[in-house]
């Protein structure tokens, strides 16, 4: 019985199943054709087995469990007639794969169909070996497959081809076996074997470097007369699609001859003719010439240099560019990516069309053309490129100008002339799309305002013009807030005008008035709001007219939600009205920021030294010098221990913090044989601080967290608080370090009068010795006390002197303060710094200790680090 006939079950249950209304409906109809199926099965039902077996397929395609009818597909192949044999390799295919153990049952009867006098059962025992043939499958049946890759007729030398692809795929060593009934392939006539036969030459060039040598050697010419021949065919009914022969032959030689002519001289001059010939004849106004086109480029591109023939190619792609096909469009931009890189002139004279690609309204072409366009900008075209860019921004979709305003900036910082028109450019940009700026964007441009002294009036007054337009862009009003607030005279005075622009009128009241508007937007936050605080209390000082006025704005912010808002204010309030004789030396301009530096540490490149400063440097509670503040806190002019400047993780942060590498990467020193730690448990193991519970790392990261937290701003006007002396050293590593500008209470070192111990030499490279001596606190064997001793090696006076340490969890590290920061030369003296560490595995683990020693040399920052691992026994 016909199985598909009409009236038989198969059908009436594939009606009763779309007839139902719900799920349950069907899940019941299922159940049920289930049961009746195990019933079958049961009884050995022969009759209806293949009908069992169909049926079992639609229920898989449907989704249901159909494991129990297995072993009925391995019965059904090993029955002797074509029809049950059919639907058992079926069943085979759609409802067991290679993973399954079950598999190994069939390796036999596959073997005797390949064997097999009836073609048609060798062809389905092709096309299932094909589709789920396993390793050991691939082993068992290579030589069964490679004899009939020699088979009379065609479609099953077809089917063999694709079978030996996955055999391959599974064992490449079996490549081998194949590689010369392969090349015999591509001496047929029928275009289906010829088809196969270039994909299996393509794929084992991949996998065996023998076979790539010999179709190299041996098939190229007749590959290269193949695909001419194609090109120049007449027209052939059986073959044709849209006017062109066999588009699908065309793209397979093409990719056949990308393998044979990479990285291969000689192979890619004896096909440079052909690709010619096919990139000049093929038609464009079809979709298969179109596919042969782009597989001709891609050929072109990935063979040997020919200048010629790139051009050509690339000149391809500008006409694909002009295409009302998005497809098309798309894919053409993803090749002039890869073209950009060998042929960047030839890129460039399609420049135009690839902006206006940035204009499509198809979004993933936009994102793509604007990575291309990015890549093309260098010195010549950097400014008409950025003003066709920024002129688009004005118009874009919202969605959108996110990605532009990013690459706008990269573009703008990477190629700029000179710092005028950098700061014109970032204006603009801050207007139009002021709220997609990331925070290290407009740090950097204010670190490019400090250093251009000559444009501070220019700047604030474009700042100030641009901020009555665009108020609404909060990354401007912050920019435009601090600028006014460091040179608001200028704004008011007209000073160092520029040629280039007209003088304009505004008051004192009139910059206070934009101050104060954006202190009281609802719309501002936290950072925005703090910035406008402190722009006030430096106006004070420049506009003594209006000192009243801002007294009373600072006042209000006493009922300000945000308590650090509040304790500010009432700070500042202090400031203007009792301490006006310090006042002005207080909020005096901020210094020049170091441009390469901060440049240096967004890269990454540069660690995060510290920098000369005037004066004594304030000591940390551990006994280490601070380092200068981070670019953003000296951009708000403060001069805090706690606030450093926002990167893009926690670590990073706490990087610039303690000066350690704390990135998730590297592991914690002395435990080698530990996984990697996030920021915050390692920054408690350096700190020599117990393991925290999970409240206390969520709080170290709440206190730590960047701008987009909304947090970090509470922080930011904590550093004009009364510096006064510790009361009281706190019992808590972590609460030293974030002290602040509190004076350190050194922990009393207690007479020694414990076992001696020798010297050692901690550490020694060719500018810096470090000389450890060691003694131990009567009574108390778990205390170490170690005298370090630094001696200098070079002729150079090293400055700004800093060294310090890190532990394991199981030491505790105490660091009194050094006796200098100033290295004299050539050993001519030396600095000490007492170090105390208490083991609280003593008698079981050792010392262990990594050092970093900062200092200057000549100017230059000098970064040294190491582990010391040589330390006494017994300590």
């Amino acid at each position: 019985m016909n199985p598909f006939s009409s009236g038989t079950r198969l059908r009436d249950m594939i009606r009763a199943i779309r007839a139902c209304k719900t799920a349950a409906e069907e899940r019941a109809v299922v159940r049920k054709e289930c049961a009746s199926i195990r019933a079958s099965i049961s009884e050995n039902d022969q009759d209806y087995m293949h009908r069992n077996l169909a049926k079992l397929m639609f229920i898989h395609m449907l989704g249901y469990p159909t494991h129990f009818g297995q072993m009925e597909c391995l019965k059904l192949i090993a029955s002797p007639g074509f029809p049950e044999k059919r639907i058992g390799y079926l069943g085979l295919m759609l409802l067991l794969d290679e993973r399954q153990e079950v598999l190994m049952l069939v390796t036999n009867s596959i073997k005797q169909d390949l064997n097999h006098t009836n073609q048609y059962i060798v062809g389905l025992a092709l096309c299932a070996l094909g589709n789920i043939c396993s390793a050991e499958m691939a082993r068992d049946l290579a030589p069964e497959v490679e004899r009939l890759l020699q088979f009379r007729d065609p479609n099953i030398r077809k089917k063999a081809a694709l079978c030996t692809i996955r055999i391959i795929k599974k064992v490449p060593h079996l490549a081998e076996n194949f590689i010369n009934t392969a090349a015999a392939l591509l001496k047929e006539k029928h275009h289906g074997v010829l088809i196969t036969g270039a994909q299996l030459c393509t794929d084992m060039c991949k996998v065996s470097t023998e076979a790539h040598e010999h179709f190299r050697k041996k098939c190229l010419d007749g590959v290269v007369k193949l695909l001419r021949d194609l090109a120049n065919s007449p027209y052939a009914p059986e073959y044709d699609i849209s006017g062109i022969t066999d588009p699908l032959l065309h793209i397979r030689l093409l990719r056949l001859l990308h393998v044979l002519g990479h990285g291969d001289a000689d192979a890619s001059d004896s096909m440079n003719d052909v690709l010619a010939q096919v990139a000049t004849k093929t038609e464009t106004n079809k979709n298969a010439g179109n596919a042969i086109l782009y597989e001709c480029v891609s050929t072109i591109m990935n063979i040997e240099d020919n200048g010629g023939l790139r051009v050509l190619a690339v000149n391809i792609l500008g006409r694909f560019l002009s295409s009302r096909d998005n497809n098309i469009r798309y894919v053409a931009l993803n090749m002039l990516m890869k073209a950009i890189s060998l042929d960047s002139q030839a890129v460039q004279r399609h420049r135009a069309t690839i902006l206006e690609c940035v204009k499509d309204t198809d979004a993933s072409i936009r994102k793509r053309a604007l990575e291309l366009v990015y890549l093309l900008v260098n010195e010549s075209n950097a400014k008409p490129l950025t003003k066709e860019l920024v002129d688009y921004l004005e118009v874009s979709d919202p969605e959108f100008k996110g990605d532009l305003t990013a690459k706008i900036c990269l573009i703008v910082e990477k190629f700029s002339p000179e710092k005028l028109w950098y700061i014109d450019q970032m204006v603009k940009v801050l207007s139009e799309a002021g709220n997609y700026v990331k925070d290290e964007v407009w740090h950097a441009l204010i670190v490019v305002i400090t250093n251009a002294p000559n444009l501070h009036g220019y700047t604030v007054r474009a700042l100030y013009k641009a901020v009555q337009k665009s108020n609404e862009q909060e990354t401007l009003v912050r920019v435009t807030v601090w600028c006014i607030g460091e040179y608001g005279e200028m704004l008011v005075g007209n000073a160092g005008m520029l040629d280039v622009e007209d003088p304009i009128t505004v008051t004192e009241a009139e910059a206070v008035d934009l101050v104060e508007t954006a202190i009281k937007r609802h719309s501002s936050d936290l950072t925005t709001q703090a910035m406008c605080l402190i722009a006030l209390l430096k106006l004070s000082s420049r506009y003594p007219s209006c000192a009243k006025r801002i007294n009373d704005i600072v006042l209000h912010q006493k009922g300000s939600l945000v308590l650090e808002l509040q304790q500010r204010a009432i700070e500042f309030n202090s400031i203007i009205e009792k301490h006006g004789k310090i006042r002005s030396a207080l909020v005096e301009r901020m210094p020049v920021l170091d441009e390469a530096t901060y440049s240096g540490r967004r890269a990454g490149s540069v660690p995060a030294v510290v920098s000369t400063s005037l004066g004594t440097q304030p000591k940390m509670s551990n006994g280490v010098a601070k380092p200068t503040s981070a670019p953003l806190v000296d951009l708000l002019d403060l001069g805090s221990d706690d606030v450093q400047a926002p990167s893009s993780s926690g670590g990073d942060f706490l990087n610039d913090l303690l000066g350690v590498d704390l990135s998730p990467a590297s592991p914690v020193s002395g435990t080698n044989n530990q996984a990697p730690k996030n920021g915050t448990d390692a920054l408690l193991d350096l700190l020599s601080i117990g393991a925290p519970t999970a409240q206390s790392s969520s709080s170290m990261l709440d206190m730590l967290s960047s701008e987009q937290d909304n947090k970090r701003s509470e922080g930011l006007l904590d550093n004009f608080a009364s510096l006064s002396t510790s009361s009281a050293v706190s019992s808590s590593s972590m609460m030293d370090l974030l002290d602040g500008f509190g004076t350190s209470s050194s922990v009393p070192v207690a007479e020694t009068g414990g076992p001696s111990y020798p010297s050692v030499v901690a550490f020694e490279s060719s500018l810096l010795k470090v000389t450890f001596n060691f003694s131990k606190e009567s009574g108390n064997p778990q205390t170490t006390i170690i005298e370090a001793q630094f001696v200098n090696k070079s002729p150079d006076i090293y400055s700004n002197f800093i060294f310090q340490a890190a532990v394991p969890k199981f030491l505790q590290l105490h660091l009194e303060p050094a006796s200098g920061n100033t290295l004299p030369a050539s050993g001519n003296g030396s600095i000490t710094q007492k170090l105390k560490v208490s083991n609280s595995q003593h008698g079981k683990k050792s010392l262990v200790m990594r050092v970093r020693i900062n200092y200057k040399a000549n100017g230059e920052d000098v970064l040294e680090d190491g582990q010391i691992s040589n330390f006494p026994h017994g300590l």
